[in-house]
């Protein structure tokens, strides 16, 4: 097992390999990085995503199900979410040739199963409340490695809406003396970093634009007949056509509307909200492949107007990472709405787009090891920078 660093010892060290953990909205599966990090270098030494066994991802979507969850099945995941993490970074080390005693930190995000940053009365305050499950206490049992969890609460009990928490390592990773940068991220939900050229922390504009493949994924598994998960490069919406009356109809969500920061999720943008499109859409008897076009052309659509309407300029370059990266037809949309914007990915500045957001949490987990801030308080609406995270000692 890995040798055992005290947190003092571990926030000594100039350098830290840190295997950051990361599963979205889509749970999709485990996307774990191993990054060598130091005060001002990422390099990512190895990277694979795990998908989680059926059962268990057929039991995180029946947590989202919020009505029909008990909190004995919740309580239960929690923990068989952290074995399967922990399992993750054992494999990843395993089938890379990692000596896992060589792995310093861990850091995890979890999985959420729910967000409020709109909050709910409590007497007559306002109370912000955020559940990510995956035990780190498991993780760091079974793996030997000190690891840092649960970075939403601690902006949330500061007033903020604990996310997103990614721009402090796209801050860390891709901000530039000469380029104006956005760097897009297309999950299940989107999520935008602008970072303008030469900036500080303190210029950074962050916030979740709306969804990103979360509806285009509901919709071709119903199509489909659960047959299909997802849009393999966008060939079914390319085939189709956009609905410009039913787009019009989405785009009236108040969220869109809505300034930032702000952040959202499968509350607003689930299972609920996909079903209500593709009822509109049989009403309206449009084709399956009109269908996807015009979900396809929501993401695209408004991750444009979010660029319009809340950013004080268009970037120079956008780099894209996310599953959408591979979107051909989402892509192309997006260049289409912003011509004057190279398209990128942050593949061309070192950081795999499919790993960028296991290697952000690395880079938060680093910064709490080593006692500083790693949240940005104009992207969450936070009352100040705060130490995100919590240890779990080995």
């Amino acid at each position: 097992m890995n040798k055992k660093y005290s947190i003092e010892q571990l926030a000594r060290k100039k350098q830290l390999r840190v295997c950051g953990l990361m599963s979205g909205t889509s749970v999709d599966g485990i996307d774990a990085a191993i990054v060598d990090i130091s005060d001002s270098s990422a390099d990512v030494v190895t990277f694979d995503t795990y998908p989680f066994p059926v059962q268990v991802r057929e039991a995180i979507f029946d947590i989202f199900q919020n009505q029909a969850a008990r909190i004995e099945d919740i309580c239960h995941l929690n923990f068989v979410i952290g074995e399967v993490f922990a399992d993750s970074v054992i494999k990843l080390c395993k089938n890379k040739n990692v000596p896992i005693d060589s792995i310093d930190l861990i850091g995890s995000h979890g999985q959420t199963v729910f967000h409020n940053p709109k909050g709910r009365k409590f007497g007559k305050r306002l109370i912000r409340s955020t559940l990510q499950i995956g035990e780190p206490s498991v993780i760091a049992q079974r793996t030997g490695i000190t690891t840092v969890a649960d970075f939403r609460p601690g902006d949330m009990a500061a007033g903020g809406q604990g996310a997103p928490l990614v721009p402090f390592a796209d801050y860390f990773l891709f901000r530039d003396k000469v380029h104006c940068r956005t760097i897009q991220n297309i999950g299940g939900i989107a999520n935008v970093t602008y970072l303008p050229a030469n900036c500080t922390l303190q210029n950074v504009i962050a916030f979740d634009t709306g969804p990103g493949n979360m509806i285009i994924d509901h919709l071709i598994s119903r199509i489909t007949k659960g047959k299909q998960k997802y849009d393999k490069s966008g060939k079914m919406a390319a085939q189709g056509g956009v609905n410009k009356k039913l787009l019009g109809q989405l785009l009236e969500h108040p969220f869109f509307r809505r300034k930032p920061p702000k952040t959202t999720g499968r509350e607003e943008f689930g299972s609920q909200f996909s079903d209500m499109f593709f009822q509109k859409a049989l009403e309206q008897k449009i084709p399956n492949e009109d269908i996807l076009a015009t979900a396809t052309a929501l993401t695209a659509e408004t991750i444009a107007r979010a660029y319009r309407r809340f950013l004080p300029a268009m970037p120079d370059e956008m780099l894209l990472c996310g599953g959408g990266y591979r979107n051909k037809t989402l892509v192309k949309m997006l260049q289409e709405k912003l011509r004057d914007v190279k398209i990128l990915t942050t593949g061309d500045f070192g950081i795999n787009p499919d790993a960028k957001e296991a290697v952000s949490f690395a880079v938060l987990a680093y910064a709490a090891i080593k006692s500083r801030p790693n949240n940005v308080p104009g992207a969450t609406g936070a009352e100040k920078g705060l130490i995100l995270g919590k240890i779990v000692p080995v």
